[in-house]
């Protein structure tokens, strides 16, 4: 069984989080760490650690937080000007907390993809 994080107390209520959308798949928070003027983290609400470990069963709320990222995105109004979506895997892939979650960027032009 994958361990309990940070993500699962929020998606609870446990512990404090600017919650911007909740439905019964995926939840969606600002981060606490912007790195850009809009930066929210779309998460499913069941725990699953990485990328490689969402199975068939997952699709359904695994593409929910794409339709949730595109309203989000409108909210925010950083759909017409563009955002950037990012879901990290494992060290390499810049994986803080193991729990999936998408990062959506807009507010600003983002730069290139990669640096260095």
């Amino acid at each position: 069984m994958a361990e309990e994080t940070i993500f699962s107390k929020i998606i609870r209520k446990e512990i404090p989080a600017d919650v911007v959308y909740q439905d019964d798949l995926v939840t969606a928070f600002r981060d606490i760490n912007p790195r850009a003027p809009s930066h929210i983290l779309i998460i499913p609400n069941k725990l699953i650690p990485t990328v490689n470990h969402v199975e068939a069963e997952d699709e359904a709320m695994m593409g929910r937080l794409f339709t949730v990222a595109r309203k989000l995105a409108e909210a925010e109004g950083v759909a017409e000007d563009g955002y950037r979506l990012i879901v990290n895997c494992n060290p390499h892939g810049g994986q803080e907390v193991y729990h999936v979650h998408m990062h959506l960027l807009g507010g600003r032009p983002l730069g290139p993809m990669l640096v260095g």
